[in-house]
């Protein structure tokens, strides 16, 4: 279960990273848009990004998200992606997410297949944010 302030951040307009394990052990670290459900968290991304690629390797992830008002005020989320949901519904979704944080349907070039990644907490950590 996604925990009330994490979820209140990650269903706002508010950036977070997502930091994934690269096949050289690396760790990467995107900027990205987020989301969440009662019980997952929510990323959306294309099936030819090297972090997809990364997260089929080893889907343990971490995911911060700070307050856009307040970078001080974060919620961090560590997980394994368990799923993963393609077509419409991930189509759908990032227009969704372009309309919540620049107010218009999604404009990037789609080179590949948009899917939905479902990361589910293993460990769930608030700084600022009450519950």
């Amino acid at each position: 279960m996604i925990e009330p302030a994490v979820r209140r951040l990650a269903t706002g307009k508010n950036f977070g990273t997502l930091s994934v394990h690269l096949p050289n052990g690396q760790i990467a670290t995107n900027v990205m848009w987020v989301d969440a459900t009662d019980d997952h968290m929510l990323i959306n991304t294309e099936i030819h990004r090297p972090k997809y690629a990364a997260i089929k390797a080893n889907p343990d992830v971490t995911v911060t998200i700070w307050d856009a008002k307040s970078a001080y005020r974060y919620v961090e989320v560590r997980g394994i992606v368990v799923d993963e949901i393609g077509g419409q519904e991930a189509r759908d979704h990032i227009d969704a997410l372009s309309q919540r944080y620049v107010g218009t349907p999604y404009k990037g070039k789609i080179e590949s297949e948009r899917v939905i990644l479902r990361i589910e907490p293993n460990r769930q950590r608030t700084w600022g944010i009450a519950q």
